[in-house]
């Protein structure tokens, strides 16, 4: 790809104002600039969320009539762009949240418990905390656990018959 657009490149005029021309538009908080796809002899669009540095989505973009040129952007195509690039940044946050944030059900003689294990991306010291739940969603336990800790039921019932002692490595 050619070089990406970046918010600092468009021009100086009111950075809320829309822009509607054939090649960049800005509205409702997205960017869609057509660019040159160095890969091939055609062109793609990016897709770029307001205040964020990378596109949420670079996509091919339609030749025009005169099969050289893009296609001009219109309403009803950066209408299509913003709801495909924010389906894509809704599933890609929904992907950490399940990466990061698991959960379990456990039931004893006694009693249901719901384990979480909520993972702590930090750079210098990742961590996860591993909590217990009763039926009525007050917390009983929590403890900290390396962020490879596995929550599985199995794991869970462990922790919960040891009394929620922190689990061993």
């Amino acid at each position: 790809m050619s070089d990406l657009p970046d918010q600092q490149d468009l021009p100086d005029i009111d950075p809320d104002a829309d822009i509607n021309e054939p090649r960049l538009w800005r509205s409702v908080g997205w960017t869609a600039r057509v660019i040159k796809n160095d890969d091939d002899e055609g062109w793609a669009v990016a897709m770029i969320k307001e205040g964020e540095a990378e596109p949420a989505l670079i996509g091919p973009w339609t030749m025009g009539r005169d099969k050289k040129n893009p296609k001009p952007l219109d309403t009803n195509a950066f209408n299509t762009l913003v709801k495909t690039a924010a389906e894509v940044l809704r599933r890609h946050e929904q992907q950490l949240h399940a990466q990061l944030h698991k959960s379990v059900i456990v039931s004893t003689d006694t009693a249901e418990f719901e384990v979480t294990l909520d993972i702590v991306p930090d750079e210098d010291d990742p961590y996860a905390l591993l909590s217990a739940f009763d039926g009525a969603r007050e917390q009983l336990a929590q403890v900290r656990v390396m962020p490879t800790f596995k929550l599985t039921r199995a794991t869970a019932a462990t922790w919960i018959e040891n009394e929620f002692r922190k689990p061993g490595r």
